[in-house]
């Protein structure tokens, strides 16, 4: 699977807002007025603040998408840091 482009190893079957912290992402995407970055915030797909797209899909809640092989996960808030 790949996440912003990059490959990454999930364990298919965990939640793609779980494969994203694994890879010590908390910015999911980003505040389309406030240009913050949010993440996740309830767990439970309540509240739509871990919203990613996935294979193409836009506003995936990641908190209960699960991950699958060769599955592209792409986040607005991109590649942070060096």
């Amino acid at each position: 699977m790949t996440i912003d482009g990059r490959p990454a190893r999930i364990r298919p079957g965990t939640s793609v807002a779980a494969a994203l912290l694994e890879q010590g992402r908390w910015d999911f995407r980003t505040d389309p007025v406030s240009g913050t970055a949010r993440g996740p915030y309830c767990g439970m797909g309540v509240c739509l603040e871990c919203e990613v797209t996935v294979d193409g899909r836009p506003a995936v809640r990641a908190c209960i998408e699960r991950v699958r092989e060769g599955m592209s996960i792409d986040t607005s808030a991109g590649e942070v840091g060096p």
